[in-house]
C-alpha cells in the first residue's frame, strides 16, 4: 500500500541557477547532483495537495492545503541503472501534523506556516498565487498563465524539471533514504507573466540569499495530478 495519495495540482515552478557547490552539503550519500543543458537548478514549487489520503485513510482537516518548497535535482545510480530525483531544502505547509510526520518517517524538512492562496481564471487567462507567511510578513509566487495546456517534449526542459520520480534524503553520514513518487506525465501551460516575491535568506538561509536578487531562468505552470509516494528504503 502507497504511504500516501492525493493530487498535486497547479504547480507554479520557477528555475533558477545556482552555483553547484553551494549544494554539495545538502547532498545526501550515494547521490549526485544532476543538470540540464550543463546548468544546475534550484526550484521554487507551490502547489495544492488535494484529496489527500494517508495509508489510505482520509485524516480529517488534512485533506486540503498548500505546500511551498525549494529543491534541487539529483541522480542516483542504482545498479546501473539512473534515477532521477530531487532533493528538498525545506518544504512549507500550514498543518503542524503534516510536518511532524514527515519530518519524523521521511527525515525530511517541513516547517509550518500560515499559508492561503488564490486560483482565479478569467475569460482568456488564469491566475495561480500561493502565499506564506514568517514573522507575520507575506512572501508570494503568482503566475498568470494561458487557459489550455500543453504537451512537454522529450528532452525539453519542462520534461527535466516535472518528470523526477524519485525522492531523496539523508538517513546518516553513510546512508539515504529513497521513495518514489508516481504519476502520469504533466502537461504545462504557458506562463504570460509572473510575481515573486521571497526573502529567500530568511526562508531557506544564507546559501540562497542571491535568489531574492537574481531572475529565474525560466516559470513554469504544470497542471499536476494524482499522485502517490511510496514506503521508503534505504540506499
Amino acid at each position: 500500500m502507497s504511504f500516501l495519495k492525493a493530487e498535486w495540482r497547479k504547480l507554479a515552478i520557477a528555475n533558477y541557477a545556482i552555483d553547484p557547490k553551494l549544494l554539495v552539503k545538502y547532498l545526501p550519500p550515494k547521490t549526485e547532483l544532476d543538470f540540464w543543458n550543463e546548468t544546475c537548478y534550484v526550484s521554487l514549487v507551490g502547489f495544492m495537495f488535494l484529496d489527500t489520503k494517508l495509508l489510505g485513510f482520509p485524516i480529517p482537516f488534512h485533506r486540503n492545503f498548500e505546500e511551498v518548497n525549494l529543491r534541487f535535482y539529483v541522480r542516483y545510480n542504482d545498479n546501473g541503472e539512473w534515477k532521477r530525483g530531487v532533493v528538498f531544502i525545506k518544504e512549507i505547509v500550514p498543518k503542524p501534523m503534516l510536518s511532524f510526520v514527515a519530518n519524523v518517517i521521511y527525515k525530511e524538512h517541513y516547517q509550518t506556516m500560515k499559508m492561503d492562496h488564490a486560483w482565479i481564471e478569467g475569460e482568456s487567462d488564469r491566475t495561480i498565487k500561493y502565499s506564506w507567511y514568517m514573522n507575520d510578513v507575506e512572501n508570494s509566487f503568482s503566475i498568470r498563465s494561458s487557459l489550455k495546456p500543453f504537451k512537454t517534449e522529450i528532452g525539453s526542459e519542462e520534461e527535466f524539471i516535472t518528470e523526477h520520480y524519485w525522492g531523496y534524503t539523508k538517513a546518516n553520514e553513510n546512508s539515504s533514504f529513497e521513495y518514489e513518487v508516481t504519476h502520469p506525465r504533466w502537461g504545462c501551460y504557458d506562463v504570460l507573466d509572473k510575481q515573486i516575491n521571497v526573502d529567500f535568506e530568511l526562508i531557506y538561509g544564507n546559501d540562497f540569499s542571491e535568489l531574492s536578487n537574481q531572475e529565474p531562468l525560466s516559470v513554469m505552470l504544470a497542471e499536476g495530478s494524482e499522485i502517490s509516494v511510496e514506503n521508503k528504503r534505504k540506499i
